[in-house]
């Protein structure tokens, strides 16, 4: 697994790609957009594939509903964690802000538009697009999109995303039940 420490902080320099908990029990592979949405409704965790195509997982890592990032059996391999909310904060603060710090984080390729970024950071972030709570793919090669661990309320989680067409980072709350990419911190 590679790694880059930015700051104090030590991150994983790729997507997750794991279709295993921590204690070793199976993620569900939701292979249909009937299987993701099933699982959203009854807040089950779930990964799936963009396009349910193995070498975008190759490439991008797996999307996972928030309910894959929260449950108790941890999503995150030993020694490392989801990070919070306040722990992406602290990795844009040390980038010089959110204005600036996409930029920094974005990789060099594959970003549409010219949107490449300077990877600047080492973070190595690639446009691996997202899934709505419909199971709706969306923008593979323009944005791309982090959970965090932080619970906005009962319906959202807190994420980050990258643009094609921005330098910036943009955190939001997210819909429980979409799907995002997941990058690990060091314990």
């Amino acid at each position: 697994m590679k790694e880059i420490k930015i700051g104090k902080q030590i991150w994983m320099a790729e997507n997750l790609n794991v279709d295993k908990f921590r204690n070793g029990e199976k993620i569900p592979h939701a292979k249909t957009v009937e299987d993701w949405e099933k699982a959203g409704e009854n807040k089950q965790p779930a990964w799936c594939y963009y396009n349910n195509d193995p070498k975008n997982g190759k490439k991008y890592g797996k999307l996972y509903n928030w309910y894959a990032v929260s449950d108790p059996r941890g999503l995150a391999p030993a020694g490392w964690h989801i990070p919070s909310n306040k722990e992406w904060t602290v990795l844009t603060d040390y980038l010089r802000g959110e204005d600036v710090a996409g930029t920094k984080m974005k990789s060099t390729y594959d970003w549409s538009s010219n949107g490449n970024g300077t990877n600047e950071s080492g973070f190595n972030a690639l446009p691996g697009g997202f899934l709505d709570y419909d199971g709706t793919l969306n923008s593979i090669g323009n944005k791309g999109g982090w959970w965090s661990s932080s619970e906005s309320h009962s319906d959202a989680a807190w994420g980050r995303n990258l643009g094609h067409y921005s330098s910036a980072v943009f955190g939001g709350f997210y819909d429980k039940e979409g799907g995002f990419s997941v990058r690990c911190l060091r314990d």
